[in-house]
């Protein structure tokens, strides 16, 4: 079956190409390989905001519950998927080295500090889940919770600040390199981002939670649910108000191609429909629609951005962009080949993991 495959998407991006003359790069259905490349390096970013962002959001809530069993089950509902979910950031890296090149150099270049501290924070996190269960004293168990949180918090914190570095650009010489100071990261805008992006993974992760709890734990994170829903929406709207009025580069997508101003009116209607769920006490479509809303979000991100994958701050003109970033048009062929192999085993797997640990979290000699 995995052969059959192989050779049918081998054909297809093989023989269904055309060349667009103005870029150079060969199509697909009418669309250039950067193009469906920048596709791919966003569906799998969005892939891994929508899984690891609610096993992050879990995470930051850790330290909320007091009780040992408690945290035991809030622990063990990310138990079985955590590390699947970091896979799919494995392969975001990838996939951005790989087809955009030059973007990847540009961008952990001038965000090393942020990456540096998050690479420590996934590390940290990892042990902590690990570590937490392999002695019974209390003072280890409360060392890893406390690693464990601060850590979970803030890798969706500086997830948050790369992204929004990148919404409003960063200085770049002619040769695309970083050319401002190594502390400009650390900026109001990009840490109100940050911010939003942490209170959104924390809904994200209260609304998983309800789902894998019961009892005292389970009326214990819905009263956490309702907070951060009211946190998330707030910070939604004042992010959106500083970002129409300070950034305002970011609509020039949009101005471009108005037919796609639904997608972030779709976006605000599903962030509505979520508390409307959650009073009903339907969690489950609750988190499908929280799965949608940072996945429109996203969507409005790449558009906002369009062609451009890093704005150039200076007034220069070097921005990157997804042909001048991109990698060759051989380069992209085969990767998409790749592409549409792999995706949809990731996939598989990913929803075979989800369906074998599905329903409420039961303690048991082998839980963490």
């Amino acid at each position: 079956m995995i052969k059959i495959v192989l050779i049918l998407a081998s054909l297809f991006l093989f023989t269904s190409c055309g060349t667009d003359a103005s870029s150079g790069y060969s199509t697909i259905a009418g669309i250039d390989y950067p193009t469906l490349w920048f596709m791919v390096v966003g569906a799998v970013f969005t892939g891994y905001a929508v899984l690891d962002g609610f096993d992050l959001g879990a995470g930051a809530w850790h330290l909320f519950f007091r009780k040992e069993e408690s945290r035991r089950i809030a622990l063990n509902a990310v138990g079985p998927v955590w590390d699947g979910n970091e896979v799919w950031l494995v392969i975001g890296g990838g996939t951005l080295f790989a087809g955009f090149p030059v973007v990847y150099g540009s961008l952990f270049s001038a965000m090393y500090i942020p990456f540096m501290l998050f690479l420590f924070a996934l590390i940290f996190r990892a042990i902590s889940i690990e570590f937490r269960s392999k002695e019974p004293m209390k003072w280890w168990r409360q060392m890893w919770d406390v690693s464990y949180s601060i850590a979970s918090a803030l890798l969706a914190l500086l997830l948050g600040v790369v992204l929004g570095n990148v919404l409003q650009g960063m200085p770049l010489n002619e040769n695309f390199e970083h050319s401002g100071s190594w502390l400009a990261f650390l900026n109001p805008y990009a840490f109100l981002v940050g911010i939003t992006s942490l209170s959104l993974f924390m809904m994200h992760g209260a609304i998983y939670l309800t789902m894998k709890t019961e009892g005292r734990l389970f009326a214990k994170v819905n009263q956490l649910l309702q907070r951060s829903i009211i946190a998330f929406v707030v910070l939604f709207v004042l992010l959106s108000l500083v970002t129409l009025l300070y950034i305002p580069h970011l609509s020039d997508g949009f101005k471009a191609r108005p037919w796609l101003f639904f997608i972030p009116v779709l976006a605000v209607l599903s962030i509505a429909n979520i508390p409307r769920l959650v009073t009903k006490r339907k969690y489950l479509p609750a988190f499908i629609f929280s799965a949608i809303t940072v996945g429109l979000l996203l969507i409005t991100v790449a558009i906002e951005l369009y062609p451009v994958i890093i704005i150039d701050s200076s007034g220069l003109g070097n921005d990157i962009t997804v042909y001048n970033g991109a990698a060759s048009n051989k380069s992209l062929q085969i990767l998409l080949t790749f592409a549409a192999i792999g995706g949809p085993l990731a996939l598989s797997y990913t929803a075979f993991v989800y369906k074998t640990f599905w329903g409420k979290v039961k303690l048991d000699e082998h839980s963490y």
